[in-house]
């Protein structure tokens, strides 16, 4: 009898946890291949089914005069995006490291104030950030932008790059200084290397957030510079563009290669 329990609690038990996963998985991924399958539709205007296999979308979004304005919008995301990056780079690595070296009941004080733009919904600081920008006689602009995408998606980084730094054995620093390297020349060479996998990490999802937000954007973009996802939005409230779908395509393909990249140089790395 017990037996006959215990292996139907283990059986319960293995089909709530495939039975969970596969549906977790399958609303995660789901999404991803309708999007694909509707870029290659044949109809005239973005729907599923697809009507017919087509390359057209893809041909008319690759066309420089036909998509001139979906161009410009990425090309203006992709700039924000890159130069979040860059700022985020600058000022959350270091901080990151920093913390990591602190005294612990510091650390455990701060970190918490560091991850908290992660649980503030873009949209109330957005909102908040705009009405900050008229009290000082300002508006949206690109540097509004970046420094909002920066706010919002710096902790992004420093998790990454906290995780690693925190690794690292303090012991590797002070032998090399011990042995008359600098400490410019300790960090290059000892420290770096070993937080560099989360510096990439963390800058693959700062540019991918950052290239897809849509509240922050929307609230502090300047109107004369229009910004991918805006754009998108535009052309679905329009006429339900099939290019929508083939700039989804290409996302998810970029990331996809950006994913395989960085996790081939993080195995070379970690060996």
């Amino acid at each position: 009898m017990l037996d006959i329990r215990s292996r139907l609690s283990t059986a319960l038990y293995w089909a709530f946890v495939w039975g969970a996963g596969l549906a977790v998985l399958a609303f995660m991924i789901g999404p991803i291949i309708l999007a694909l399958a509707m870029s290659f539709n044949a109809g005239a205007t973005l729907s599923f089914p697809p009507k017919g296999f087509s390359f057209k979308w893809y041909e008319m979004l690759f066309d420089p005069i036909a998509s001139e304005p979906i161009h410009t919008a990425a090309k203006n995301s992709i700039e924000v995006a890159l130069a979040t990056v860059a700022l985020v780079t600058l000022l959350t690595a270091p901080a990151a490291y920093a913390l990591a070296r602190a005294p612990k009941r510091f650390a455990v004080k701060v970190e918490p104030i560091l991850l908290a733009p992660l649980v503030l919904p873009s949209l109330v600081y957005a909102l908040a950030a705009l009405v900050a920008l008229n009290l000082l006689g300002l508006g949206p602009s690109f540097i509004a932008v970046l420094i909002g995408h920066a706010a919002v998606f710096a902790p992004l980084m420093f998790r990454t790059v906290l995780g690693l730094a925190q690794r690292q054995n303090p012991a590797l620093e002070e032998a090399s200084e011990t042995l008359g390297a600098s400490r410019l020349r300790t960090f290059m060479k000892i420290s770096l290397p070993g937080i560099l996998p989360g510096i990439f990490a963390g800058g693959f999802l700062v540019f991918m957030q950052s290239l897809d937000n849509v509240s922050v954007t929307l609230f502090l973009g300047d109107p004369g510079r229009t910004m991918l996802p805006l754009r998108l939005f535009a052309m679905l409230e329009e006429s339900l563009d099939g290019r929508v779908a083939a700039v989804s395509g290409v996302l998810i393909l970029a990331a996809a290669l950006l994913l395989v990249t960085l996790q081939r140089f993080g195995a070379k790395d970690t060996h």
